[in-house]
C-alpha cells in the first residue's frame, strides 16, 4: 500500500472517531451504594486495628 493512501485512511478513521466521540453522551458517574461504602470503611478500620499493636509500641531489648 502506498504511504499516501495509508496516511489518508488513517486521517479518515481518526476524523470518524473524533466525530463519534464528540456526539457520544458522557456516561453518568456510578454511585457507590451507601451500604457498600460503609462496609468498606469498616473493613479499613478493622484492618488498622489488626495492624497496630494492642498495648502500644513494644520496648526494644538492649
Amino acid at each position: 500500500m502506498h504511504a499516501d493512501i495509508h496516511l489518508q485512511l488513517h486521517t479518515l478513521t481518526s476524523d470518524e472517531l473524533r466525530r463519534d466521540a464528540a456526539t457520544a453522551r458522557p456516561r453518568p458517574a456510578a454511585r457507590v451504594p451507601a451500604l457498600r461504602a460503609r462496609m468498606g470503611w469498616k473493613l479499613v478500620e478493622l484492618g488498622l486495628r489488626m495492624a497496630t499493636p494492642a498495648h502500644g509500641p513494644a520496648a526494644l531489648a538492649a
